[in-house]
């Protein structure tokens, strides 16, 4: 039996359990997996039945819930400290705290009006208020990131995760909470700057992520599309 196990969503639109499997894949625990299928008559039920804000994704830890794909993130990194779910360099680790809170607490425009669907090809759609300048935002934090401490800074810039094609060079909890981004820019064919575009191939080339795509691809089941953000 697994000592965890992560609730999520459907794989090809749940953008938040994307967020929190990858976080439990950095930090290498074993965890099973249990899938509630959203937008359906039992949905709310089913979810109630793992956390009382009935929403995805949820850790359980023996006795423990955790849920919230941030909370998750910092629990898995005290569980496994090793692991680097965040760079080792304080400064590093606190500017990837920060981007990845802005992920969580921002850019309702564009996870609204670009829902994360990882079968479907877009472009051009999506273009609604405030989405341009989402996008705007996001794309100037990656390119800082990569500037700063990604690979291409040299060395792995200041303090980062060494060479690598990631945010922080190796791969950390700040891509997890991107990674759905990256998905949506493709699906809707956004039109990317060169270090903005790297990075979105970066994701989609990511083994990890080609994992989770694989069984989003599988699955049967369809969303109305303004059902899901």
């Amino acid at each position: 039996m697994a000592e965890f196990t992560l609730i999520l969503g459907n794989k090809n639109y749940s953008s938040w359990s994307l967020r929190g499997w990858l976080a439990a894949r950095l930090a290498g625990i074993a965890f099973a997996e249990r899938l509630v299928r959203l937008s359906e008559p039992g949905s709310r039920a089913a979810l109630l039945a793992h956390s009382p804000a009935a929403k995805v994704p949820v850790l359980h830890h023996g006795e423990r819930v955790i849920w919230d794909s941030l909370a998750i993130v910092e629990y898995l990194a005290e569980q496994r400290p090793g692991a680097g779910l965040w760079p080792a360099e304080p400064g590093a680790r606190a500017h990837a705290r920060s981007i990845a809170a802005e992920m969580h607490a921002g850019f309702a425009p564009l996870r609204r009006q670009m829902p994360m669907n990882l079968r479907k090809s877009l472009p051009g759609k999506g273009r609604g208020p405030g989405v341009a300048e989402d996008i705007e935002r996001i794309t100037a934090l990656w390119q800082d990131c990569r500037r700063r401490f990604g690979g291409n800074a040299g060395g792995g810039g200041d303090g980062g995760g060494g060479d690598g094609p990631f945010l922080f060079g190796r791969a950390s909890a700040a891509d997890a909470m991107y990674a759905p981004v990256a998905t949506r820019l493709r699906t809707y064919g956004v039109a990317l700057d060169p270090a903005s575009a790297a990075y979105v191939e970066a994701i989609h080339a990511w083994p990890l992520f080609r994992e989770w795509q694989a069984a989003a691809l599988e699955e049967p089941w369809v969303i109305a599309e303004d059902e899901v953000a």
